[in-house]
């Protein structure tokens, strides 16, 4: 499928702003930041980073609202021209640094807006990764909402049927038959709840945000990053464009995102590595914090929050640091169970064993800590299964004390 999928989507009219300059900081100002960053980072206790279509451009897929972008370029009548495709797109410097940083514990958890599927790709975690908008590897199925993971792009995009049946096996050794669509959002479609309060707890929970490549124009996920400010913390944005949250930004820095990447881990003396298309990685080698007890739970609830711009006349900026917060009507339990997924034909591997599972079946579950039955692993839970979840419920001892 072509990078430009953004053709599949429906109409709409309010798609931010676009065409805005882009800025760039003087060298020995990039310099000088980057050395700023590696600080905030070393001292932060919970990193969170925002990823937006910036962090991609790199790879020869175009932006929504730079110079270039898709948004900017249909204003006048045209089109990007683009002449790669999602499966011949490969993850960027930046994606394999996010990569490195994870393993190496200063990375705690990822949100993204992008679709592309080259975070999954990369190699990053499932369980350390929102993807609020979809991914266009992965199918659900529209029964009992198991995931697949491809390894090419789906052919359809806003949730619709891709012709696929679920063949997952139920107790009594029935086949599902449910059918699958894609994961793709549309415009006003709902984000997936579970991912969408994930993301919001960890950025709450987190001391220092980090958004990549994102003019944080779509909302909710634009917000999430203020979760991390209104509870003390540090945000820094990383973008060529102005954001409506620069102001709440402790450290803004002008410049390609790769770039900024590649003096931050020099600084940081962390090696990136190399991209090999291998298995989707299931679980961190690193230790989680579980966030469900704690009081930045409050405000997460069962709302439906969809997927739209900012109104033009709220693109300057925001009057204060505010996340919505809708009544709490149910809690972060339903979030501790993964949903199972499915994976075809890519194995599934922890990375703290590198192991890849038997791919003979048509497909292949991650451990859930340790159990691989997912009624045994969390026998409270068995209603939740349904759901499409990204966090496990792991109890761990952290520096200080034991969270669970």
């Amino acid at each position: 499928m072509s990078v430009n999928y953004a053709e599949g989507l429906s109409p709409y009219e309010n798609k931010g702003v676009c065409g805005l300059p882009e800025l760039f900081d003087s060298p020995e100002d990039v310099a000088l930041k980057v050395k700023e960053l590696v600080g905030f980072i070393k001292a932060a206790r919970h990193v969170v980073v925002h990823t937006g279509a910036g962090v991609s451009t790199a790879a020869g897929i175009p932006d929504f609202r730079g110079p270039k972008g898709v948004w900017t370029l249909e204003k006048n009548g045209l089109k990007p021209d683009v002449n790669i495709t999602f499966d011949s797109a490969a993850p960027t410097l930046t994606h394999m640094a996010l990569v490195a940083l994870e393993s190496a514990g200063l990375v705690h958890y990822l949100v993204s807006q992008n679709i592309d599927g080259l975070h999954v790709r990369s190699g990053f975690p499932l369980d350390r990764l929102a993807e609020l908008h979809g991914n266009m590897y992965t199918e659900q199925c529209n029964s009992c909402g198991k995931i697949y993971y491809r390894d090419t792009a789906v052919p359809t995009v806003g949730l619709k049927l891709t012709g696929n049946s679920c063949t997952h096996e139920k107790k009594n050794a029935r086949k599902c038959r449910g059918k699958l669509k894609d994961t793709i959002l549309d415009w006003e479609d709902s984000l997936p709840e579970p991912d969408l309060e994930t993301a919001e707890l960890h950025s709450r929970y987190a001391d220092l945000s980090i958004c990549l490549g994102t003019s944080l124009q779509i909302v909710p996920s634009a917000n999430i990053p203020l979760g991390t400010k209104k509870n003390g913390g540090k945000i820094v944005i990383v973008n060529l464009q102005p954001t409506k949250h620069d102001k709440h930004a402790s450290l803004l820095i002008h410049a390609y995102v790769d770039d900024i990447m590649r003096q931050l881990m020099h600084h940081l003396e962390i090696e990136i590595p190399e991209y090999s298309k291998s298995a989707v990685v299931a679980h961190s080698s690193n230790p989680s914090v579980d966030l469900s007890s704690t009081s930045f739970t409050n405000g997460l609830g069962k709302k439906e929050r969809k997927r739209k711009s900012v109104s033009k006349d709220k693109t300057e900026g925001v009057k204060e640091c505010k996340l919505e917060e809708p009544d709490l009507l149910h809690t972060l339990q339903r979030n501790s169970l993964k949903n199972e997924h499915f994976v075809e034909p890519y194995a599934v591997k922890d990375s703290e064993s590198n192991v890849k599972p038997d791919l003979s079946g048509d497909a292949v579950k991650p451990k859930h800590n340790g159990c691989n039955d997912i009624d045994s692993a969390y026998p409270a839970l068995k209603e939740s299964a349904s759901c499409t979840i990204r966090m496990c419920k792991p109890t761990v001892k952290t520096e200080n004390n034991t969270v669970s």
